[in-house]
């Protein structure tokens, strides 16, 4: 069986985000196992539109050509690590709609995340993962959270110093996520077959 395909989602699409560079870190670390594989995908390489097809895509074929691209690009994974911003206790419009997009591509999937913003980005990801069962992902338990005085440390609005200088406090629960994401990846490509 090959190893578990991941993609790494960076779910802001502002110009002043600042999911690259806990991506770029997250991507780097990630990079070291030998038991994954994994993929940096941004919402900014695929200008989605919103959400305006006549059903979701289990029903029905999507018509904008857009949204079929998204669709295929995250039918390749066999799981999901979303770099999560939290925009006023939820997850960026950005993602929410990305989400929308696909149906059936994040069926019997891991998803974990990497979240920052007020308390960790914890109340985006809660949201995140509610959303997700209803696509019927997998979400894992363990999730990477940057808040506080370390996303301050990091931030442009704040020290802006490199992820290095916090990734001590980081790697432990990135980790478990992705030890996670591995063994949910695993056996949910045997449950369905490939």
């Amino acid at each position: 069986m090959t190893k578990p395909k991941i993609a790494i989602i960076i779910g802001s699409t502002r110009q002043t985000r600042f999911a690259d560079k806990p991506a770029q870190w997250v991507f780097e670390q990630a990079k070291k196992r030998d038991d994954l594989e994994f993929e940096l995908v941004d919402l900014r390489d695929y200008d989605l539109p919103f959400f305006n097809e006549a059903a979701s895509n289990l029903w029905m074929p999507s018509k904008d050509e857009h949204a079929v691209k998204w669709q295929n690009k995250i039918g390749e994974f066999d799981g999901y690590l979303f770099i999560v911003a939290e925009y006023n206790r939820s997850i960026t419009g950005a993602l929410k709609n990305a989400l929308d997009q696909c149906y059936k591509e994040w069926n019997h999937k891991p998803m974990g995340a990497v979240a920052y913003g007020g308390v960790g980005g914890a109340r985006a990801l809660e949201h995140l993962r509610n959303i997700s069962v209803e696509l019927q992902m997998v979400p894992v338990r363990n999730a990477v959270h940057i808040g506080g005085g370390e996303f301050m440390k990091v931030s442009p609005l704040g020290a802006n110093e490199p992820m290095s200088s916090i990734e001590g406090i980081l790697l432990p629960s990135l980790k478990n996520t992705l030890d996670d994401l591995a063994w949910w990846g695993n056996a949910t490509k045997v449950a369905r077959g490939k």
